[in-house]
């Protein structure tokens, strides 16, 4: 019997995952849970062989929690499963130690052949996406660069990013500038659009 938790933040997403797995003899959901920082918990109680992760979830997204799950069970394997099909989720979500990526419109048969293929050992990407990943190639922007702008996208002044950040405002205006070039963008505003776009924040 493969083991799967299930992290969502939409209960209806969830549940339909849940009873479309549930129809399987081969395969028992034994944990839902509706934040990102709610996984490594649940799946400390449930010990699952699978966990099929949301992307964008309150609390911790799903790329960081594939990492801390990772971590902290490491027999776990990780299918990150989202509606947004963006070449630069599909890096992080691998870097993060995924086994698996796949879009949420997706059929239902091809998620549940994720499931037993990551089980196995396998890794089971979009082909599409890994198409796109492969022609736009890796984020351009640093780590800090990609927090700076993150944090833009909440708005505020380069004052208030940097007490956030805890950075000078200077070092602010230098990876905004650097995003900003790198992402090919004439604002911040659409510099933050070109990166969530490209799922690089």
């Amino acid at each position: 019997m493969i083991r799967v938790l299930l992290a969502d933040d939409q209960a209806l997403v969830r549940g339909a995952f849940a009873a479309m797995l549930g129809l399987e003899s081969d395969i028992e959901v034994v944990a839902e849970v509706s934040s990102g920082d709610q996984v490594v918990a649940a799946a400390r109680r449930t010990n699952p062989d699978v966990a099929l992760l949301d992307v964008q979830m309150p609390g911790l997204d799903g790329l960081t929690a594939a990492a801390d799950l990772r971590a902290a069970l490491p027999t776990c394997r990780v299918i990150v499963c989202t509606t947004f099909g963006r070449p630069g989720y599909l890096a992080r979500a691998m870097a993060a130690g995924a086994a698996g990526f796949v879009v949420k419109d997706a059929p239902p048969e091809q998620l549940v052949d994720a499931v037993r293929r990551v089980h196995l050992g396998m890794r089971v990407v979009d082909p599409v996406l890994a198409a796109e990943s492969l022609a736009n190639g890796r984020s351009p922007l640093t780590d800090r660069e990609r927090e700076v702008l993150a944090r833009a996208g909440d708005g505020g002044t380069v004052a208030d990013l940097a007490r956030t950040l805890r950075l000078s405002e200077g070092t602010v205006r230098n990876h905004l500038s650097a995003a900003i070039g790198k992402t090919g963008a004439r604002t911040r505003a659409e510099a933050v659009k070109v990166a969530e776009d490209n799922g690089w924040l």
